[in-house]
């Protein structure tokens, strides 16, 4: 793990000594899949380099992630890098409320059922 240069961007070399190594130190595994799914969550990105096209694999073992917000030397900038909500929760906090107000409309139906049911029966009763 080495910061590029200029500082805005870090270079992870050699991905399984970094997995294996450096990993287990500040986490509870040693994946680097999930390492980079984390990454991803917080807003950091993969750089690509025009070179590459963003098709070709690169020939080393080395990938470089950047984040607006993890600069060399900017300390108080970490404080801004947080954690992505997913649109995915938000649909389904959406969904809830969907579900909660057709739960409300039914039991409201219901009643006026159960009202209408009930004078129904009553009416019958007085025309025995």
């Amino acid at each position: 793990f080495v910061f590029r240069q200029s500082g805005n961007s870090f270079h992870v070399f050699d991905q399984g000594q970094f997995a294996k190594e450096v990993l287990p130190k500040y986490f509870k595994h040693n994946n680097m899949a999930s390492f980079v799914r984390q990454l991803n969550m917080y807003g950091f990105r993969k750089v690509v380099h025009i070179e590459q096209g963003g098709l070709v694999k690169p020939e080393k073992d080395d990938t470089e992630f950047q984040h607006p917000y993890f600069i060399r030397g900017q300390e108080h900038l970490l404080e801004n890098i947080k954690r992505k909500v997913t649109s995915v929760s938000s649909i389904k906090n959406e969904d809830i409320k969907v579900r909660q107000d057709n739960v409300t409309k039914l039991l409201t139906d219901i009643q006026v059922m159960k009202g209408k049911q009930e004078s129904m029966d009553s009416k019958l009763i007085a025309m025995k």
